[in-house]
């Protein structure tokens, strides 16, 4: 009979248990058996990937990695060189994903690569730091979403009631956004928000309903939350489009002088700011499962999303810095909204009203798309037994997991209610590198252990790309790791707590479960001896 396992002990058995690997058969097998509807193609993977990549960064971000910001110097209008360092820096680990994707076609992205080469320890971490990329990104997107909205619908103030056009602060942000916008007005927070026992109570309404929508568009299904993303993506690209095409006339050569006005450190600091606008493509792996053709779309979808980013990033930098001076100080306002501002100086204030729907639209497509990744990751950890496997009923009539959606929705509004939400951003970041890394790991891991493995698509100059891959996103996570101290703080707290969690309840489950197959195996030997 098998030992039984209550805990985690320190022991010779111990480390062979939690550096147990799952063979990527046994992946594929369970896939196949009890796995997610195939309905997504390489266009419905680049829709996601466009719509996961192109958000609040090109609306925000580029105007400070232009301008610089907070002591921090810019890139000027070599911010297009930026831009392509970042895509090149994204790229390294683009291709190690799309290697693993394509050989292992299931839901769970970084988490399952990494149990297929390091093991149980490692791959539930690894899960456990990518809830900080997508569950607590989620949260934070939301909240961006809902400023956004509110600067939207400021605009109207000469035709919407006072209420709606300029809400109270406590109903549109959260408890320390909102004391803080109050402090920066000379406002008495006290005074204009209410408190229970002495507590500020903020309730970010507008932030909630976005996520419930999220929510409910992604239990209707994979196809239809693709829909709804691609019709996100249009509109933003259309935004965007109309600024180049229109921006184009405005363009003052002499803006381009300087070209570097600060040299390799403006480049080399624009491209860390805007690595973080490209992070999003890595999603479309943990959508893997519901891919028709996942050998021929994944690299398509994983690859062109990149490509098509990178060319809208290019061309808006171009515009951008052409209309506006970066190489000195800037107005406040184009830090904040670059292209609506550029807009607003030549006259033209109903594109700039038409690029701040397009960032809503581009921060509503973030939103699906992340929320689907963070449903995806936790079902496969479901399917491992490191959660409850009631998680992976499915909807009888539109197959998603709608359980673990819905659960993933509302505890992402309780997020709302009681983060703060500028360190949740910051925690983002490390869980993209963490993860980043890892998978660049794996595939020189699983090079090494399964060598004849079908490969449908392979790492080209392994092991060097793969390798520039860990320099990369290592040397930005150092540099993240020394520039911002709280997060700094909190990310291996978030590992302590992960590591926690798994020696008394994940590693115990999956003993539990080991133990339940062994019985089985054992009773239908029985079985079978009694029939002979």
């Amino acid at each position: 009979m098998a030992v039984k396992f209550n805990r985690a002990t320190l022991s010779r058995n111990f480390l062979r248990k939690i550096t147990k690997i799952k063979a990527p058969d046994d992946m594929l097998a369970e896939a196949k058996s009890g796995g997610l509807e195939k309905t997504l193609g390489a266009i419905d993977l680049i829709i996601l990937g466009v719509g996961a990549i192109i958000g609040s960064g090109i609306f925000a971000v580029v105007g400070i990695a232009a301008a610089g910001a907070s002591g921090q110097v810019g890139a000027g209008p070599a911010l297009m060189i930026s831009m392509i360092i970042a895509a090149l820096a994204c790229v390294f680990s683009a291709l190690c994903y799309t290697e693993f994707a394509t050989m292992i076609p299931v839901a769970g992205g970084a988490y399952i690569y990494t149990f297929a080469t390091l093991g149980e320890f490692a791959a539930w971490m690894v899960g456990w730091v990518l809830m900080l990329e997508y569950a607590v990104g989620f949260i934070a997107v939301a909240c961006a979403w809902s400023n956004h909205f509110v600067q939207f619908l400021n605009g109207f103030s000469n035709v919407l009631p006072a209420w709606i056009a300029n809400p109270p602060l406590w109903l549109v942000n959260d408890a320390g956004s909102a004391m803080k916008i109050a402090a920066d007005n000379g406002l008495n927070p006290h005074d204009i928000i209410p408190t229970i026992f002495g507590i500020p109570v903020c309730i970010n309404i507008p932030a909630i309903v976005m996520v419930l929508l999220s929510t409910m568009i992604l239990v209707r299904g994979t196809k239809d939350s693709t829909k709804m993303a691609g019709i996100m993506v249009f509109v933003k690209l259309a935004v965007i489009a109309l600024f180049v095409l229109v921006g184009a006339f405005y363009i003052k050569p002499d803006n381009w002088t300087p070209f570097a006005p600060n040299g390799f450190e403006g480049i080399f600091a624009g491209a860390f700011l805007i690595f973080f606008a490209y992070i999003g493509f890595d999603a479309i792996a943990t959508a893997a499962e519901e891919c028709k053709n996942p050998q021929k779309d994944l690299p398509i979808g994983i690859i062109g999303s990149l490509v098509v980013t990178t060319i809208v990033y290019v061309l808006v930098a171009l515009v951008l810095t052409g209309m506006q001076d970066t190489s000195g100080s800037v107005p406040a306002a184009f830090l904040a909204a670059p292209m609506a501002y550029c807009m607003k100086m030549v006259h033209h204030n109903w594109a700039a009203g038409l690029i701040s729907l397009g960032s809503l639209a581009g921060l509503t497509s973030v939103l699906i798309v992340m929320e689907m990744a963070a449903t995806r990751i936790l079902f496969a950890m479901s399917r491992d037994h490191f959660i409850s496997q009631r998680f992976q009923k499915l909807h009888p009539k539109f197959h998603t997991p709608h359980v673990l959606t819905w659960t993933v929705g509302l505890l992402s509004v309780l997020g709302i209610l009681t983060l703060d939400l500028n360190v949740a951003a910051e925690l983002c970041n490390f869980g993209t590198f963490t993860s980043f890394i890892v998978v660049c790991i794996a595939v020189l891991i699983l090079r090494k252990t399964e060598p004849y493995r079908p490969r449908p698509f392979k790492v080209p100059f392994s092991p060097w790309l793969p390798a520039l891959g860990i320099i990369c996103c290592g040397g930005l996570m150092i540099y993240k790791m020394q520039s911002i101290s709280s997060s700094a703080l909190l990310f291996p707290l978030w590992l302590g707590v992960g590591a926690l969690i798994y020696l008394y309840y994940g590693f115990s489950r999956n003993r539990t479960n080991e133990n339940e197959i062994h019985k089985r195996l054992v009773h239908e030997k029985q079985e079978l001896m009694k029939l002979k």
